[in-house]
């Protein structure tokens, strides 16, 4: 009996080889009659696979695992097709700009925070940001998307958000349920436009690259090689923001917006963006990023209004 070893060097090789639950390694064994045993390293993202059985068979296990390595790969590096693949890559942009809009204008950081801000969500897998309204907090969220999307690393990108009624319900509002959703989702798309143009943001909808969706849809899927973007979060119930955390898939993003001080539940202790930065705070690889007054980049009345909303919340308590 032979013994081989192959290692996988990332964490993508090793879900493309080992399936769910190791389910290709499985039927590989029972295929060519040979046994795997699979062990994970704890220093770095390797797996060790070690395969016993006769030479013949292990050498085709072998090839059969490189060759799904490789497949997997192609498959990966297939560019959008041309009628979507409108974003060409702008491989001219100034040190520290993130994007530039359809317009010629450069997306900066124009705060430490901000600048943290996008550092973080270009290195990491998931952002929690927390601040007030004003500091960019959707916008350049938006913009890294984009870049993403431009660059080819994500399939496409997705935008949700709870949909929480203030005294207007949506079976009241007239339309199908695009039309009634459209209210609740206008800020994102208000991004984008400014980012894209109208056109180009509808053409990229249109062929659902960029998809709009309120949060109650996306129960029951697995969002994978995509940018999530989920605005407005303090709005999410608990069990909401469990739903939303657990669709992430493989070679996705997430980026959670949210401001803690416009809680719309009616159970303000109830908000889902409160509860995860005491249920993830000690998870090293997923990033909290809390904006302040400071950070606002709207008209500079907005600053003074949160800051006289601020001061009078703290006298009544």
């Amino acid at each position: 009996m032979n013994t081989k070893k192959f290692l996988l060097k990332t964490t993508e090789e090793a879900i493309c080889v080992l399936g769910h639950q190791d389910s290709n390694l499985k039927l590989l064994e029972k295929k060519l009659k040979i046994s795997i045993y699979v062990r994970h390293s704890r220093k770095d993202e390797t797996v060790m696979l070690t395969l016993r059985g006769s030479n013949s068979n292990t050498d085709k296990a072998i090839r059969y695992i490189r060759q799904n390595i490789n497949d997997y790969r192609s498959a990966s590096d297939l560019a959008f097709p041309s009628k979507t693949n409108i974003l060409n890559k702008d491989i001219n942009l100034p040190e520290k700009a993130v994007y530039r809009t359809e317009y010629g204008e450069l997306i900066f950081p124009r705060s430490r925070n901000q600048e943290q801000y996008i550092k973080d969500i270009l290195s990491l897998d998931m952002i929690i940001s927390i601040g007030p309204a004003g500091t960019g907090k959707t916008f350049l969220a938006a913009a890294c998307a984009l870049k993403y999307l431009q660059e080819n690393r994500v399939k496409k990108i997705i935008i949700t958000r709870p949909i929480v009624e203030a005294g207007e319900n949506l079976g009241f509002l007239p339309g199908d349920i695009e039309d009634k959703v459209y209210p609740y989702l206008r800020p994102l798309y208000d991004a984008f436009y400014a980012l894209l143009g109208a056109e180009k943001f509808r053409a990229l909808r249109d062929e659902n690259i960029i998809e709009t969706v309120p949060l109650a849809y996306m129960r029951g899927r697995t969002l994978e090689n995509a940018f999530i973007i989920l605005d407005e979060a303090q709005n999410t119930l608990p069990e909401q923001m469990k739903m939303f955390l657990t669709r992430m898939g493989v070679f996705s993003k997430i980026v959670i917006t949210g401001d803690v001080t416009q809680i719309d539940l009616k159970e303000k202790n109830k908000s889902g963006l409160v509860l995860i930065c005491e249920i993830l705070k000690d998870i090293k690889t997923i990033k909290f990023v809390k904006f302040t007054d400071q950070d606002i980049i709207r008209h500079s009345l907005v600053k003074s209004i949160i800051q006289a909303y601020d001061k009078y919340e703290e006298a009544k308590k």
